[in-house]
């Protein structure tokens, strides 16, 4: 136990070395790692303000549905039940004429020309009306395709449903670009990560090729593969935890100066504001996660780098 725990130090210990040895040859590798880190913590928070952003919007747009005016209430209450079993129907909420014509007023209570166009007709002109939450925008094409049956369409109106014309163009836009946005946040991240392991891996290599005699009498002297192997990944594993603070502390200084010098509170669909917050809610998660991912970066790409050019033996 002694004797495992002293190679354990001493394994440590160089790695130690190495890596203040190495300080000029690993800045490389850190930058890259840093970037690649930042890019993740940035995607990370962006993708949960976009869901955040997304969310409201999708709170504030619904699919009305407008019912003939020969619709009986147990028509229109089946229907309604028919809706409410669909997987991305978040809420239905019926108005028969009456209530459909006071939402009407509530909703034009500023504009005397549309309420007097109302009651000039003299009978309430307003259908009853269900309107329908989807719960993902991407998909409420399903609820246009149910509305679009047979059995539906009898029921509604020529202008029903609401999801038409430059109405379901706006909603498509949006699910459309926040869709891609998500993506491209995927790719982006994807793309550094592999970047950044390649040359962390290739820092390795010239290390390894710098200390090839060492390591060469290392080996004919009995040492390990872990104890050869051992101080590289350690070496890398602090990259990682250094990487992974600074990149915190980026994202924290992009938020203060967005915040105080900018004295921004939003670009475009990037809600920074709530940004901020969720930086600040989830900073201990955050800062674990980063931790986590530039250990697995550092350990990965030295342990493959190691096992390629080292020439170790499995056994």
């Amino acid at each position: 136990m002694n004797r495992k725990f002293i190679t354990f130090s001493r394994i440590l210990r160089t790695g130690v070395v190495n890596f203040v040895r190495n300080a000029w040859l690993g800045t490389a590798a850190m930058a890259v790692m840093i970037i690649t880190l930042t890019i993740v913590l940035f995607s990370i928070i962006t993708n949960a303000t976009f869901t955040n952003t997304i969310q409201q919007i999708t709170d504030k747009i619904d699919v009305s549905v407008y019912l003939q005016d020969n619709v009986t209430e147990e028509q229109a209450l089946g229907l309604v039940s028919q809706l409410r079993t669909l997987p991305n129907v978040k809420s239905v909420h019926y108005l028969n004429k009456d209530a459909a014509l006071k939402a009407y007023e509530d909703q034009n209570a500023g504009n005397t020309q549309l309420l007097a166009a109302v009651t000039q007709i003299g009978s309430n002109p307003i259908p009853a009306t269900i309107q329908i939450k989807p719960k993902d925008l991407n998909k409420i094409q399903d609820i246009k395709n149910f509305l679009s049956t047979p059995a539906a369409i009898k029921l509604q109106t020529s202008d029903s449903p609401s999801y038409n014309g430059s109405r379901k163009a706006a909603i498509d836009k949006i699910a459309h670009a926040t869709s891609l946005l998500r993506r491209a946040g995927v790719v982006a991240v994807a793309v550094f990560m592999l970047i950044s392991v390649l040359i962390i891996f290739n820092t390795i290599q010239m290390a390894i090729f710098n200390r090839r005699d060492e390591l060469t009498i290392m080996r004919l002297l009995g040492a390990s593969t872990w104890f050869i192997r051992g101080p590289f990944v350690v070496e890398t594993i602090m990259y990682g935890i250094i990487s992974a603070f600074v990149s915190v502390l980026i994202i924290h200084a992009l938020f203060v100066a967005s915040s105080s010098a900018l004295q921004a509170t939003s670009l475009g669909l990037l809600d920074i504001n709530y940004a901020h917050v969720y930086f600040s809610g989830h900073f201990w998660a955050l800062l674990t996660m980063q931790v986590g991912l530039g250990i697995l970066i550092g350990a990965a790409s030295s342990f493959v780098a190691t096992k390629r050019y080292l020439k170790f033996k499995t056994k």
